[in-house]
C-alpha cells in the first residue's frame, strides 16, 4: 500500500472518529436541545446543567490524556472511548431522567477527549515519524462535517421522528462511523524514531509562555462554548427567525469543514500565533453578529464566521503542542484542553444562570465576545513574549515565524 494511501486511510480514521464523538454523540444535543425541550420537559437551567456535565467529562478525559505518556495505553483508551460513544448517545433516548442524561453527557465527555486528544495526538504522531506534514487541517475537518451533518439530520428527521427516535437514529450512524474510527488506524509505533531514522525529540516552551497561552485559550474555550451549545435556541427565540436555528447550525458547520485547513495556509504564511490572532478576531464578529445585527443573513454570516475560525484555532493550538512534543503530543494537548474544559464547564453553567434571569441564552453571546476579546489580547501579548524567547535562545526551534 503506498505511503499516500496509508496516510489517507490514517486521516480518515481520525475524521470518523471525529463525527462519532465529536458530532454523533457531542453536537447532536445541539440541534436537538429545543426539541427536547418541547417534547421531553426540558428546562432551560437544566440545559445548561447537561452542557456543562459534558464539558466536565471532556475535561476529566484532557486530565488523563495528559497524564499517560505511553502509546500503546493511549490507544486501547482511545478504542475504548470510540465504543462509549455510541453507548453514551443510546442512553439519551432511553430515559426522561435528568440524572442519567447528565451522566450520558459526561460520558460522552469522556468519549470525545478520546477523540480530540489522544486519537489526534496518535494521528499528528503518525504524521511526524512517516514524515508527512505535522499538520491537522484534514483531521479536524470532521468536526465541521459532524456539526453539518447533525444539523442536517436532524433537519430531515424532524418530521418523522421524535427527540427519542433521534437519539436512537444518531446511535445507528455511530453504529457505521466507528468501523473506520477503529479499523483504519494502525497500532503506535513506540520505537522514538520517524520512518527515516531521525530521532523524535522534546523542545518545549517557556513557562511563561505556556501560562499566558494557557489563559489565552481558557477565554477561546468561553468563547466557543456558548455558540456552540445554544445557538440553535439563541437563534429561535430573536424576532423573526423562529425555526431558523438548525439552518444556523448548519452554516456553523460548514464554515467549520474547511475551517482547519484554510488556517493551515495562513499559518504557513504568517505564522501560528498570527494566525490565531486574526481568527480570534473574526470569531467575537462572528460571535455577535446575530445579536447585534437583526435579520437571517446576519445570523448565517455570522455562524460561517464563528464556524470557520473556532476549529481553526484549536487546530492550531493542538498542532503546535505535537510540535513541542512529538514524543507525547497529547501531553500539552491535554495541558490546554483543561483551559479549554474548564472555560466549557463554567460557560453554560454560567449562560444557563443568565437565561433564566434574562429569560433567553443571548446575553450569553456578549459574554463570549468579551472573553474573546480579553483572549485576543493575550494572544498579541504571547507573540511579543515568543520573540523574546526566540531571542534569549529559551525556544531554538520555535514553531511560529514571528511577522
Amino acid at each position: 500500500m503506498s505511503q499516500q494511501t496509508d496516510r489517507f486511510k490514517v486521516l480518515g480514521a481520525g475524521i470518523a472518529s471525529l463525527i462519532l464523538a465529536m458530532g454523533v454523540a457531542r453536537f447532536a444535543y445541539t440541534p436537538l436541545l429545543p426539541l427536547m425541550q418541547q417534547q421531553a420537559g426540558l428546562g432551560v437551567v437544566e440545559a445548561g446543567w447537561l452542557a456543562a456535565s459534558n464539558y466536565a467529562g471532556y475535561l476529566c478525559g484532557a486530565v488523563v490524556a495528559s497524564l499517560i505518556s505511553d502509546l500503546a495505553i493511549k490507544d486501547r483508551l482511545f478504542r475504548i472511548g470510540m465504543v462509549v460513544a455510541v453507548a453514551s448517545t443510546a442512553m439519551m433516548g432511553m430515559t426522561t431522567d435528568v440524572g442519567v442524561w447528565a451522566l450520558s453527557r459526561f460520558v460522552a465527555g469522556l468519549s470525545s477527549a478520546a477523540a480530540m486528544l489522544l486519537g489526534t495526538g496518535l494521528i499528528l504522531n503518525w504524521l511526524i515519524r512517516h514524515n508527512h506534514r505535522s499538520e491537522l487541517g484534514i483531521h479536524f475537518s470532521g468536526i465541521g462535517i459532524s456539526i453539518a451533518g447533525c444539523a442536517t439530520a436532524v433537519t430531515l428527521m424532524g418530521h418523522d421522528l421524535d427527540w427519542r427516535q433521534q437519539w436512537f437514529a444518531f446511535t445507528a450512524i455511530g453504529c457505521v462511523a466507528i468501523i473506520p474510527a477503529l479499523a483504519w488506524l494502525p497500532a503506535p509505533d513506540t520505537s522514538g524514531m520517524t520512518a527515516s531514522g531521525r530521532k523524535l525529540e522534546d523542545r518545549p516552551p517557556s513557562p511563561l509562555f505556556m501560562r499566558v497561552f494557557m489563559a489565552a485559550y481558557f477565554c477561546a474555550g468561553i468563547g466557543y462554548v456558548v455558540s456552540a451549545t445554544f445557538i440553535v435556541a439563541i437563534v429561535n427565540r430573536l424576532p423573526g427567525l423562529a425555526g431558523q436555528g438548525n439552518l444556523v447550525f448548519l452554516a456553523i458547520g460548514l464554515g467549520a469543514a474547511p475551517a482547519a485547513i484554510n488556517w493551515d495556509f495562513i499559518a504557513r504564511r504568517t505564522g501560528e500565533l498570527n494566525a490565531l490572532i486574526a481568527a480570534a478576531i473574526l470569531q467575537v464578529v462572528g460571535i455577535l453578529l446575530p445579536v447585534m445585527v437583526d435579520g437571517l443573513v446576519s445570523a448565517l454570516l455570522g455562524a460561517l464566521l464563528f464556524g470557520g475560525t473556532f476549529m481553526g484555532m484549536v487546530s492550531l493550538v493542538l498542532t503546535m503542542a505535537g510540535r513541542y512534543y512529538p514524543t507525547r503530543p497529547a501531553r500539552m494537548m491535554g495541558r490546554m484542553t483543561l483551559s479549554y474544559g474548564a472555560a466549557q464547564i463554567i460557560g453554560p453553567a454560567l449562560t444557563g444562570w443568565l437565561a433564566g434571569g434574562f429569560g433567553g441564552y443571548a446575553a450569553g453571546l456578549y459574554l463570549a465576545a468579551g472573553f474573546m476579546s480579553v483572549g485576543t489580547v493575550l494572544l498579541l501579548v504571547l507573540r511579543g513574549i515568543g520573540r523574546r524567547d526566540a531571542t534569549a535562545g529559551l525556544a531554538a526551534l520555535h514553531p511560529c515565524r514571528q511577522a
